[in-house]
């Protein structure tokens, strides 16, 4: 079968308001020559409206909210392209992340769960014209409640409606007949009329209908396309897409904060003060234990001190606060021996003069640290006891501190960690923590914001 695509209208309309958008139902990967930097840019804009959604429905968004929310996403990072690409660039994206995303369970279901999101607030956003027209497309096996049979179940539809909070008027719309376990959201949030294992679904309610098929269409494709990586193309692309393929599902997609671009250099003399009060968890933790123990092991010392870089902390006054706890434990000459050629290469004064950028949540959550190392995410890597002793030190009351540990437990580790930044500062980052660099810059833009208005 090949990819759908229709001219129908669309409210999900590009920055100049003339582009429309279409939802292709992408059957089978299109026979397009792409440039493999759109491949990789394309797959990178639409990852950020997937992760988007997942952080607005991790944050409990209302669905007038997400409804919002996703058509702003769309809008920012697939619209930008000439009105004729608009659907290659909807296809691609969408191939290029299946293969993405096919390689491991859990991958999977975060793809397949975000996707199906998608599609609906997509659909929902759509004109009813539209709206028809993929229902037509679906071909379901459903028809519409005979006048009969409507007449005799008017009541119940109604009580429904009603129970559900809704103004519609049964006689406006269009029922169909579907076996109960195709609309398990609907059944599960009471909103549909059931009957001797049969749902009555509303015309309004149909999306419910579709997502189910376009699921469990994407569910299988995933299962196929992953038998394909591995049997075939991961070894064929290994020198061209595949390093691309594996580094997107745990990409960064924000600043680097390679350099520091908001705030001053900070000094030796403000960097106790600083790390009490703008760091975040995963880099007090690292400070705290460097202080104790003076050492960190190799995954330590390059998550630390790339954050320092990146907020701030010049080579020289680098090399010295690294040397001052470390010869307090091994020594100033094997320190200058062993230790400070990796310092001048992280800020690209050895080796290939690479300038190095801080680690990501992202980067900082997938890893892996071994005992005696402090490096990772303290949210995925610390016991619930430990979580909430180090909370606790940081101010984090009680009340948000259940919302946080919430979280972890969900494995929502960014989210938990910008719930800890909003009940430490007292103001909301809708943005979400993505990186620790950006927890400081935004820490910092709060606080001097509070000083100032105190001086004034």
């Amino acid at each position: 079968m090949e990819i759908v695509r229709r001219n129908k209208a669309s409210s999900l309309e590009s920055a100049e308001g003339g582009a429309v958008s279409t939802i292709p139902l992408y059957r089978s990967a299109p026979a397009i020559e792409v440039r493999l930097e759109d491949f990789e840019l394309y797959a990178v804009h639409r990852l950020r409206v997937l992760k988007g959604i997942s952080d607005g429905l991790s944050r409990g968004k209302k669905v007038n909210e997400m409804e919002k929310l996703v058509n702003e996403l769309w809008r920012a990072n697939m619209m930008q392209v000439e009105a004729s690409d608009v659907v290659n660039k909807d296809v691609i994206s969408h191939f290029v992340l299946r293969l993405v995303y096919c390689r491991e369970e859990e991958l999977r279901k975060w793809f397949l769960s975000m996707e199906s999101t998608l599609f609906r607030y997509r659909f929902q956003l759509e004109t009813p014209e539209a709206q028809r027209a993929l229902l037509v497309e679906f071909d379901l096996p459903y028809k519409a409640v005979s006048s009969a049979e409507y007449e005799s179940i008017k009541d119940k539809l109604n009580q429904v409606v009603r129970s559900i909070g809704q103004s519609l008027s049964t006689a406006d719309t269009i029922y169909y007949k579907v076996p109960f376990e195709q609309v398990p959201d609907l059944v599960a949030s009471r909103r549909v009329f059931l009957l001797k294992g049969y749902a009555y679904v509303a015309t309004n309610q149909v999306v419910s209908l579709l997502m189910t098929q376009y699921r469990s269409h994407l569910s299988k494709a995933l299962v196929l396309t992953n038998r394909k990586w591995t049997s075939m193309i991961r070894e064929q692309e290994k020198d061209r897409l595949t390093p691309i393929i594996e580094a997107l599902s745990t990409s960064y997609l924000g600043p680097d904060y390679s350099q520091p671009k908001e705030f001053a250099e900070i000094t030796l003399k403000d960097i106790d003060q600083v790390a009490k009060s703008s760091f975040p968890l995963c880099m007090s933790h690292l400070f705290v234990k460097l202080r104790e123990d003076h050492h960190l092991k190799h995954g330590g010392r390059m998550q630390l001190g790339l954050f320092l870089k990146g907020v701030g902390l010049n080579l020289d006054d680098a090399l010295a606060f690294w040397k001052t706890e470390f010869s307090k434990k091994v020594g100033a000459e094997r320190f200058d021996k062993e230790y400070a050629y990796s310092i001048r290469h992280n800020y690209g004064k050895e080796g290939k003069r690479t300038d190095y950028t801080p680690y990501s949540c992202q980067k900082i959550i997938s890893s892996t640290p071994g005992v005696g190392n402090h490096h990772g995410c303290p949210y995925r890597h610390f016991s619930e006891e430990n979580l909430r002793a180090a909370l606790g030190k940081m101010g984090v009351g009680n009340r948000a501190m259940e919302e946080v540990i919430d979280k972890v437990r969900n494995r929502h580790y960014q989210l938990a960690c910008t719930l800890t930044f909003e009940a430490i500062h007292g103001e909301l980052c809708d943005a979400g923590i993505n990186h620790p660099n950006q927890y400081y810059s935004d820490s910092r833009k709060i606080l001097d914001s509070k000083n100032k208005s105190r001086v004034s």
